[in-house]
């Protein structure tokens, strides 16, 4: 015994990366979720503030997002590092990320800032993945991508730039991180589809051919049953079996069989 606690079997979260053991529910880890939690409702008065439109006041969104951004990489890393999991940060966690970038969305929507339909797109490919992830979850857990990852960075950029007051090259340059960051939404999106059908046809084949175990017979158990009936069945074969090799059958047997033709024959 070397007095070094051994940490437990490592499971993956809702982004498939691996977490240890299960922490207690006031820590670092959670506390930076509840803040991410907080932030949201007073993002949105920043940004809404005075008609929308004052850079100063869109400047203070700006900065509320970014944190919330920021404090989404260190909770997970931190909760991944020291085996800060709990239930309440794997159910908070991705509520926190879905309703920080969904109320920027919404919110430069109705501001005339971001088209709607860009919106709906994003919104779409976030809550359809996060309630698909939820469906395969029996099955396995479907692990982030390296393209999931550039994804969520590219749009954190490209909706942080719509936030803050730019104009000229700059609201040019946003207008294109915003078109890659749907079209990493998109691709992504259906890289996701693709794996949790994969996932899930292979969580079938094993609930299958584990159902196929259970249901087929020991092989070499004796059959249970009465006497009677296990004599019964073993009489037929066992003179099918002399009827088909008759060297095998034994003396009494054969004088059982051909007494009555060497009583004939006296007869006759």
């Amino acid at each position: 015994m070397t007095g070094v606690p051994v940490p437990a079997a490592a499971t993956p979260d809702h982004m498939g990366d691996p977490v240890v053991g299960q922490a207690g529910l006031w820590n670092i880890a959670n506390l930076l979720t509840m803040m991410r939690l907080v932030l949201v409702p007073g993002f949105v008065m920043l940004l809404i503030h005075d008609g929308g439109h004052d850079p100063a006041w869109r400047s203070f969104a700006w900065a509320a997002f970014a944190i919330a951004m920021i404090t989404d990489l260190f909770d997970g890393e931190l909760a991944r590092r020291y085996g800060l999991v709990t239930d309440f940060g794997k159910i908070a966690d991705p509520i926190a990320d879905k309703a920080i970038m969904g109320a920027a969305l919404v919110g430069l929507s109705a501001l005339g800032d971001l088209p709607w339909w860009v919106t709906g797109v994003i919104l779409f490919r976030e809550i359809g993945i996060t309630l698909m992830r939820f469906w395969v979850i029996r099955h396995g857990v479907i692990p982030a991508s390296r393209g999931g990852k550039l994804k969520t960075l590219t749009q954190g950029i490209a909706v942080g730039m719509y936030i803050l007051a730019l104009t000229g090259p700059l609201a040019t340059l946003r207008a294109w991180a915003m078109a890659a960051a749907v079209v990493l939404t998109v691709l992504t999106g259906l890289d996701y589809i693709r794996q949790a059908v994969v996932l899930r046809r292979a969580g079938l084949a094993a609930q299958r051919e584990r159902a196929a175990a259970q249901g087929k017979p020991t092989q070499g158990k004796p059959t249970q049953g009465k006497p009677g009936q296990a004599k019964s069945q073993a009489q037929p074969d066992l003179q099918a079996a002399m009827d088909a090799d008759p060297e095998r059958e034994t003396g009494a047997e054969r004088e059982r069989r051909t007494s009555p033709r060497r009583q004939s024959h006296q007869n006759g």
